[in-house]
Order: structure tokens, then sequence, then C-alpha cells
């Protein structure tokens, strides 16, 4: 009998109605809140500054918990948005049903949930974020039959006082494992959290990162998820990077999500994995290798790949990390298990059915049909992103690849199966286009490719204009080589420590 997902599931209220979040109701809400005796309610969205906001409700009767799950609340929204003016800034903040999960870290029964933007008629905030991945995934379906799938990975260090029995290894961290991981109980910790608040989580592991500068030490994680919708898999992040901040605060360590801590040392980057699902399928998979959808979508993402780092690399430290043999993309090419392109195609279990059998000689049943898990990722973004508009970049970037005519020939032309950084292979990487080397690069790019965001009204011109503002605000073309060596670089790093 197939498991429905529920027996296993640890939200409590998919627990408690026995149904997936996505069929929650109002009144499945309601009746959790009164059977659990819930006292506060806090509706949850995300600003432009890519952080968790809050606004806090003590339920006083079923009456007014009826409405506040209703109608929603007013908030000012030139305060949560640049491109918003104090003239016409109210706005409605409307809760999503299917996200809602108890507060964790609160002291009385809470229940929390994401909401989305409406303006003042009502409708969706045409620049929300959200708004613009939910319109960007509607078309894609739409315009392909198919769900667009993706999971992301989040790697974060842990900021502490040096010393202790133990030490890690200088970027030797990859998968250590505790005494030597010293904080892999705050990883383990947030696992539990974040599944508990509705998270699908794939695995947490230590990475790579670990070092010791002055009297700080840093270790570096990552926390993995399963494919899920679009929009889910933006909202799970967000949980993620809070649930981890308060952790960090509660044990008195700092957690940070920056791009490049020092240089060097291992940056951390926000990686998507993408596939496309129609009927249970895969479709990312073909005979002996990926599909030519696939490959499609891939071209496309390598197109607008410069003008996508306006979403998803946003503060000059971004292209800090940016830079060859640091295992991040620095010419715009794709391969397969290559870590230095901008999408890497990982191992697949194509073929690898056996394994099972040989690693346990005893094992006699057959092994349960299962789809393809093959997805490829997508590997330039990191923890400054706006991960909803990330995402709805890549999606807008695939559509433009499928519709491509010249697109498998393009997938070709910028295949890779070289380390292109070794001498022997200098000519091929010359052939390359590079990624942007700051922000004004990087919004360069976008303002020549601005129309194909811009098509079927999925990016507003608006949304583009401030972005590309705010790129050039900070003024740092040629910034890596001035800063290169000197002190300046451990300023601006703790400018942008706590980005996102």
């Amino acid at each position: 009998m197939k498991d429905s997902g529920i027996s296993m599931n640890p939200n409590e209220l998919v627990q408690f109605l026995n149904k997936p979040s996505q069929d929650f109701t109002r009144k499945d809400i309601m009746r959790f809140c009164e059977e659990r005796q819930i006292k506060m309610l806090n509706f949850r969205y995300v600003a432009e500054d890519g952080r968790l906001k809050t606004l806090n409700f003590v339920i006083n009767s079923r009456d007014y918990l009826e409405t506040i799950l209703t109608r929603g609340e007013r908030v000012d929204g030139s305060s949560l948005f640049s491109f918003i003016e104090s003239g016409s800034s109210d706005l409605y903040v409307v809760p999503r049903y299917r996200t809602a999960f108890v507060n964790p870290f609160a002291e009385v029964p809470t229940l929390d949930i994401f909401c989305s933007f409406y303006n003042n008629h009502g409708r969706p905030l045409e620049s929300d974020p959200y708004t613009i991945l939910h319109r960007a995934d509607q078309l894609f379906t739409k315009e392909t039959g198919s769900r667009f799938m993706a999971l992301g990975e989040l790697e974060y260090y842990v900021i502490a006082p040096a010393g202790g029995l133990y030490p890690g290894v200088d970027q030797k961290g990859y998968h250590a494992s505790e005494p030597f991981a010293k904080y892999e109980f705050i990883r383990n910790e947030a696992l539990q959290m974040i599944a508990r608040a509705g998270g699908n989580i794939k695995y947490g592991h230590s990475e790579v990162g670990c070092f010791t500068q002055g009297e700080s030490y840093y270790e570096q994680h990552e926390i993995e998820f399963l494919p899920c919708t679009v929009e889910k898999a933006a909202e799970q992040l967000v949980l993620a990077k809070w649930i981890l901040r308060m952790l960090g605060n509660k044990y008195g360590v700092g957690i940070s999500y920056a791009p490049k801590i020092t240089e060097g040392k291992a940056g951390s980057g926000m990686h998507f994995h993408m596939m496309l699902e129609k009927d249970g399928k895969n479709l990312v998979a073909g005979k002996g290798g990926l599909s030519d959808v696939a490959r499609k979508m891939i071209a496309g993402i390598l197109d607008l790949s410069d003008a996508i780092t306006a979403f998803g690399n946003t503060i000059p430290t971004s292209y800090f990390r940016l830079v060859p043999n640091q295992e991040a993309p620095t010419r715009i090419c794709w391969g397969d298990r290559n870590r230095s392109v901008v999408v890497r195609v990982p191992l697949g279990w194509t073929g690898a059915e056996k394994m099972i059998f040989d690693a346990n000689p005893l094992e006699s049943e057959p092994l349960p049909a299962s789809e393809s898990r093959q997805t490829f990722e997508y590997r330039v973004s990191d923890g400054s992103a706006d991960i909803f508009l990330t995402l709805a970049a890549l999606i807008v970037a695939s559509l433009h690849g499928i519709r491509r005519p010249d697109a498998l020939e393009l997938a070709e032309q910028l295949y890779v199966d070289v380390n292109i950084f070794k001498p022997e292979h200098q000519e091929k990487m010359q052939s390359l286009e590079q990624l942007p080397l700051c922000c004004a690069d990087s919004a360069e790019a976008l303002k020549r490719k601005r129309a194909v965001f811009e098509e079927n009204n999925i990016f507003p011109a608006g949304l583009i204009d401030s972005q590309i503002k705010k790129l050039q605000a900070y003024n740092d073309k040629g910034l890596s080589e001035k800063l290169f060596g000197k002190q300046d670089v451990l300023k601006l790093v703790e400018q942008f420590l706590h980005i996102g």
C-alpha cells in the first residue's frame, strides 16, 4: 500500500488534520487552534531585504480568529519595499493556509502562517516577489503542460569563539562528524524544527569551510531539501534561514549566509536543483543522460545567466566568491559533475540499481519501483539572493530555452568535460563568456536582457528598474582588484555578514 505521506510526517497540523498541507482550509486551521489551545497567531511574509517579517495577533475569540484568517490585515508597504511610495503604501497581507506551522520557539502555543501581499484593489501586488514567482510558475505549466520542480541547498557558517578540544582542520570540514564538527548539534536541531514546520529535507552535513581567524572560529554547514513546487522550495529556504538564526541566537553563536567570509576560504552558495515533472514522471532524464527538453532549459539558463546574477548575487562580496579554483562558476558553461560550471548535472543513479545488492549480499527482495531522481543544478547564486526572484528568473530562462529553435546547438556549444582552469585548457576557457565580476556588471547584463524577464508581464518594469538602481548604487566596478589582500576586505565582509 502506497504511503499517503501523512503517517510519518512531522508537521503537527498534517498529523492532527490527517491531510496534506496543500489541502488545509480555513476551518482546518480554526479547528486546530481551538483544540490545541493556540493562544497567538503570527503572520509571516518576506520583504525586500529577504528576511522574514512578523505581525502578531492574540487570539481573543473565535470570531476574531476567523476574521484574521478570512480578511488578512493592513501593513505599510513603503516600509517593506523601496519601490512603493508612502502616498499609496497601504497593502493587505492575506494568509496562505497550506503554510501554517506551530512556532517552535514561542513560549505560548503559537501558529505561524505565510502571507501574500495584495494592493488596495484586492489584487495580488504586481511587484511582490512571491507573486512574480507564482506568475512564472503558472506560465511555465500553461506553456509546457509540466510542473517546474526545485530544491535548494542552503550553505551557512557558524561563527563562534575559537578554542576548545578537537580543532577542525582548515578547509577540510566536508562531512566531518562531532567532535570535529562542533556545531553539528545546531544543524540537527534545525533539521527537526524545519521538518516540523513543513520543510521537506533531504539531508544535512558539514561543509568544506572550516578555519580560525583572529579569535573567531568559522564552521560551514549545508542543508539540502527534496524536490517540490517552486513556491514551497522558496518558502522553506526562508523558513530554514530564520530557524537557524534563532538557534544561533539561542546558543550564542552567529549564523551567516554571506557569500564570502575571507579570501582563500570556501564561500557559501545557494544552489538550486531543478526538475521537470508530468504525471509523476521526471522529464529531465532521457535515454543515457539528459532529455532534450532539459538541455533546452539549460541553454536558456546559460543564455541569461549573466542577468540572473542581478537577483541571485546582489552584493559586492557575491563576486569575491565567483573566482577560479574555489568550486564556484566564473565562465558561462555547463557539464557533468563539474563544480566550476554555471549548471552542473550531478550523479542521478542511472544504471546504479545493483549497488544495494553488492553492499548487502543477503538482500533478495526486489527493489521498489521508483522514478528517476536526476536533476540539474544552478550553482551561481548565494545567500544574498532574493530567493523568490531568483527562482522566477530560472523559470523564465528555462522557458526562454524551450522556445529557442537553436537551444540544443547552444547547449552543445557550451558543454565542457574538462577542468577549464588547467593551463592546457586555457583556449577553451577563453572561448567562454565570463560571468559578471561585480554588481555593476550584473546591472548592465540585466539592462541588456530585461525584455526577456518582462515578457508576459512576469517581472514588472518598475521592479527591474529598482533592481538595476540598487546594484549600480554599490559603485563596485573593479572593487575586487582594489581590495584584494587588503584589510578593507574584512570591513566589507562585516558590512554584509548578515545579509538576507
